[in-house]
């Protein structure tokens, strides 16, 4: 039998990282393990109110120390926060894992953050710039969640790990 590898759910803000990373976890079950809630589970507060409060290099600290210690314990499905790919010890965490890089156009990212307080004055392509080049290092399967709907990207990752789509098989 084959060990099932950890799964990390990787992309900018505005991918849906959490809703195909529960979709994903759904399908195989595993865990799930998302940065968000664990904020504020062991922080008392949401990304925003955290980097309001301890600033941002504190926030993405805490968001690599959720990654790192996800990817310690049993096999599960991590969406981890974007910022996380900046972390030299989170990118070699994510070594022993499956990483699935989720991505679209900066205006798509854009449009689906707009009515969001999630993170106050958020820029695709600021981020894009800072990221790009370690999403693409630890990526081994990259979707394009503009031309695809949270299931389609589901059924291709159940695809490309030699799996049947859910419901199948």
């Amino acid at each position: 039998m084959t060990k099932i590898k950890p799964i990390v759910v990787i992309g900018l803000m505005g991918s849906g990282k959490s809703t195909v990373g529960r979709l994903i976890a759904g399908a195989l079950g595993l865990p799930f393990s998302d940065s968000d809630p664990f904020l504020k589970e062991k922080y008392g507060g949401s990304a925003a109110e955290f980097a309001a409060r301890e600033g941002v290099d504190v926030l993405h600290a805490r968001e690599a120390e959720h990654l790192v210690q996800e990817l310690a314990g049993e096999p599960k499905v991590v969406a981890a926060a974007a910022s996380t790919v900046e972390s030299a010890p989170a990118r070699e965490a994510m070594r022993e894992a499956l990483v699935i890089w989720l991505d679209a156009e900066d205006a798509v990212l854009a449009e689906r953050m707009r009515s969001s307080d999630h993170r106050p004055g958020f820029s695709p392509a600021d981020m894009r710039a800072r990221r790009e080049g370690h999403f693409r290092e630890v990526a081994d399967l990259t979707y394009d969640v503009g031309a695809s709907k949270p299931e389609e990207v589901l059924a291709a990752v159940l695809r490309d790990i030699g799996l049947p789509a859910a419901g199948q098989g």
